[in-house]
């Protein structure tokens, strides 16, 4: 059964993550294109290549005929990660303007595809980083990857923000279909246990309880046994596995089980 994901709502929030990109990336020094980012072994330019070349590749452009060699980027640790590092490595000379110029042709050329996409196309089922799913999940799922990196290249710049609207929105319905997972398996919470993530920029509250399996439900039938207050971007760090509770910047507050709260904190990294 694959998910079923809007199209009209996650094709726009796409277009404006895309247009996000380019409006951050414009007019940007060369020099700052060379920063180290919090995605291990990428700078700015290197973040911005993924981004581009996936969505060429979606496109059905071919990867760049490159080698890619695992034992000198140890942060290549599968296929998924050679394939990306690929455009990485076919784009690494490649300057500022020709990259922003390539980001707007595939932005055009994509939305202008999902636009048109009928609903068998868009509910077939496909290939996506988290296993066969529908078509369109996969298309959230870039929707998240695009906003995680996004923040990736804030971070290097300094330049906080994009924490709201659409694209977070969307990118929030993709992160929690991991949340089972992470609280469950990776941290562990013991059945009979439960957790909320109060995401304070978005006014947002997502639920996860423990009972045979840890899932994410609507509501809770009582008070979480934990509540973990937090921004989108501290969340993102700590899921996306770039920061450890005790390297972020932004606040948090553990309500409740402060043990149980320490060990979700500390296990939520979940991406590949």
């Amino acid at each position: 059964m694959t998910t079923p994901v809007p199209q009209g709502r996650t094709v726009d929030a796409l277009a404006e993550e895309l247009a996000a990109l380019d409006a951050l990336l414009t007019d940007l020094p060369e020099e700052d294109w060379s920063r180290p980012t919090p995605c291990p072994g990428w700078d700015v330019r290197a973040n911005v290549a993924h981004i581009v070349g996936t969505e060429w590749m979606l496109a059905g452009r071919p990867s760049p005929d490159v080698p890619v060699d695992r034992d000198a980027r140890p942060h290549v640790r599968n296929d998924i990660g050679a394939f990306n590092e690929a455009w990485v490595i076919g784009h690494a000379g490649t300057d500022p303007g020709e990259m922003l110029a390539l980001l707007r042709d595939v932005t055009a050329e994509r939305v202008a595809t999902l636009r048109a996409m009928g609903d068998d196309e868009w509910e077939a089922e496909s290939f996506t980083p988290a296993g066969p799913d529908s078509y369109g999940r996969f298309m959230r799922i870039r929707v998240f990857d695009c906003w995680m990196h996004e923040q990736d290249i804030r971070d290097a710049l300094r330049r906080p923000g994009h924490t709201t609207g659409l694209p977070v929105e969307v990118t929030i319905d993709e992160m929690a279909s991991a949340l089972g997972y992470a609280v469950g398996k990776k941290a562990g919470a013991p059945d009979g246990t439960s957790v909320t993530f109060a995401l304070t920029d978005l006014g947002r509250d997502l639920h996860v309880a423990v009972d045979g399996r840890a899932r994410v439900v609507e509501a809770l039938d009582g008070p979480a046994t934990v509540t973990l207050r937090l921004g989108v971007h501290a969340f993102s760090r700590l899921a996306g596995g770039r920061a450890t509770l005790d390297e972020l910047d932004d606040p948090v507050e553990v309500e409740g089980d402060t043990a149980l709260g320490h060990q979700v904190l500390t296990r939520l990294a979940y991406t590949i």
